[in-house]
């Protein structure tokens, strides 16, 4: 071999080398919520661009954050819920791919286009929204199920039957709600009565968990704070289940598919957010988690219980969903101390 010859294979075996796995062509890395994906939304994909989706779940947006900020995850899409999305945006965790100039954006509804976590959205797309309050069993508890008392100051046939979520600031944002106290709250006089409020709750609690859907169809327990697309799909096979609306407020959230700044199949990514602006395939996933989407025209595509179900579409006298933006550090930290403790 000439010299000139090991040259150019020198060069072409490092431009190889650069390229990347070749595994890496022809898929897409989706690392997105436990039991919250159309598998028909995912087939409809892969046939229509010929890519192979690999599948990965988690149930908190904070193991997936600290999973993505460890780097090289190898996955390309993430879904996370409006206050992550806002902190991995501020972070430069997330690619900035340009939704609001791929071609079905026309789709979004304008209301969550300029949204505090991605104001235009330069890197999110939504994936579903909804809210997060709790659902009882109506054949257990007859009473008014619309307050929070049930679940911090719960009657004697609820004492022992209760799940939360194991989820800080669902948790202690409900607790400030229901005390009728700010959130991002750090005055401590304030935190101290919230703090002595959860304890003493806690002892009335049977579980924390984020498998409310299993929680609540195996009878394990009789009320469960949850979203309100779980609590559909919980009384779907639990038909004396109902949800509630508290009089004290409630959360609201969006979940939104992002892609990560190291992704990659950066290309396949931005074809998957492509995808899901299109009403039809927002409605997949929607027909299968159960949510409320932001993509104008979804409705016509959606399964028609979902049109009418109590949980999806909320009464005129339910207050507004609380959308709460992520805390100062200093917040988050005493949130921290506290949540140690309820959780020792």
């Amino acid at each position: 071999m000439t010299t000139s010859t090991r040259n150019m294979a020198a060069t072409l075996a490092a431009a190889v080398a650069l390229a990347g796995p070749a595994w890496a062509e022809g898929e897409l890395n989706i690392y997105n919520w436990g039991n919250y994906t159309s598998p028909e939304l995912i087939e409809k994909f892969e046939k229509e661009f010929d890519v192979e989706v690999n599948l990965d779940g988690y149930d908190s947006n904070e193991i997936m954050l600290a999973k993505v900020r460890e780097g090289s995850t190898g996955y390309d899409i993430v879904v996370p819920s409006d206050s992550t999305a806002k902190i991995m945006v501020d972070q430069g965790l997330l690619a900035e791919v340009k939704p609001n100039e791929m071609e079905n954006f026309g789709n979004m509804n304008p209301k969550w286009v300029d949204v505090y976590w991605d104001p235009g959205r330069n890197y999110t797309v939504p994936w579903q929204w909804g809210t997060t309050a709790f659902s009882v069993d109506t054949e257990v508890y007859d009473g008014d199920i619309n307050t929070l008392a049930l679940m911090f100051e719960p009657p004697e046939e609820l004492k022992g039957r209760i799940n939360m979520l194991s989820d800080m600031p669902e948790v202690i944002n409900a607790a400030l709600r229901y005390r009728g106290y700010d959130r991002c709250n750090s005055n401590m006089e304030e935190l101290r009565d919230v703090t002595e409020l959860l304890m003493q709750a806690k002892e009335y609690w049977r579980t924390m968990d984020y498998a409310t859907i299993e929680k609540l169809t195996s009878m394990d327990v009789d009320l469960s704070q949850t979203w309100n697309g779980a609590a559909m799909r919980a009384r779907e096979q639990r038909p004396t289940l109902a949800y509630a609306y508290p009089k004290e407020g409630f959360t609201g959230w969006m979940d939104n598919a992002a892609v990560l700044k190291e992704a990659p199949n950066m290309e396949n990514a931005k074809l998957f957010m492509n995808f899901i602006m299109l009403p039809e395939n927002a409605a997949l996933i929607s027909n299968f988690a159960r949510y409320a989407n932001g993509i104008t025209g979804s409705e016509e595509f959606m399964d028609e219980d979902m049109k009418t179900a109590p949980e999806i579409v909320m009464p005129d006298s339910a207050p507004a969903p609380d959308f709460v933006e992520p805390c100062p550090q200093e917040v988050t930290d005493l949130y921290n101390r506290i949540w140690t403790k309820l959780k020792q």
